[in-house]
């Protein structure tokens, strides 16, 4: 005996939204978890890079060349370090290199740098708006499948 028809088409709308929430958990979630990881990681950077600027700073002001330091080597394992002439320094520019700096090139490196990663992630930034907005609407499209009414605003979440 055959099913009635409205049986397979609750089936067929059953089976579409299992699809869109698959499609929500597997792939905009994550997707949206990769970019705002990446963000926070330029984030890091950045603070990386003001905290030098700071430390440059201070050096300047500061009329000896010598300083004394703590510096890690590793595991949280630090030694006392004096450093005789700290009027060059060595910067991380990206991908592993270093490259030795006066003060005042460093400071306008670090400039570059940070302006460069601040619009890196305002895109970033976007992207993962973006990403909550396409989220939003297939959650709409779940909501228009299933016959269900809109949520009244105070009960609404964000995605993330």
């Amino acid at each position: 005996m055959a099913a009635p028809v409205g049986a397979n088409a609750n089936a067929n709308v059953d089976q579409k939204v299992l699809q869109y929430e698959n499609f929500i958990n597997e792939v905009l979630k994550t997707d949206l978890q990769k970019v705002l990881d990446q963000r926070d990681s330029v984030y890091e950077k950045i603070s990386q890079y003001l905290q030098l600027k700071n430390t440059i700073q201070s050096l300047q002001e500061s009329s000896s060349q010598r300083l004394k330091t703590d510096v890690d080597l590793g595991c949280n394992f630090y030694v006392q370090a004096e450093v005789e002439d700290a009027s060059r320094i060595f910067v991380a520019v990206g991908y592993g290199f270093f490259v030795e700096m006066t003060h005042d090139e460093a400071l306008r490196f670090i400039e570059k740098k940070t302006s460069q990663l601040t619009a890196f992630t305002e895109q970033l930034t976007k992207d993962a708006s973006k990403i909550k907005a396409n989220i939003r609407m297939v959650l709409e499209g779940l909501r228009e499948l299933q016959g269900l009414t809109d949520l009244p605003e105070s009960r609404r979440r964000e995605v993330f």
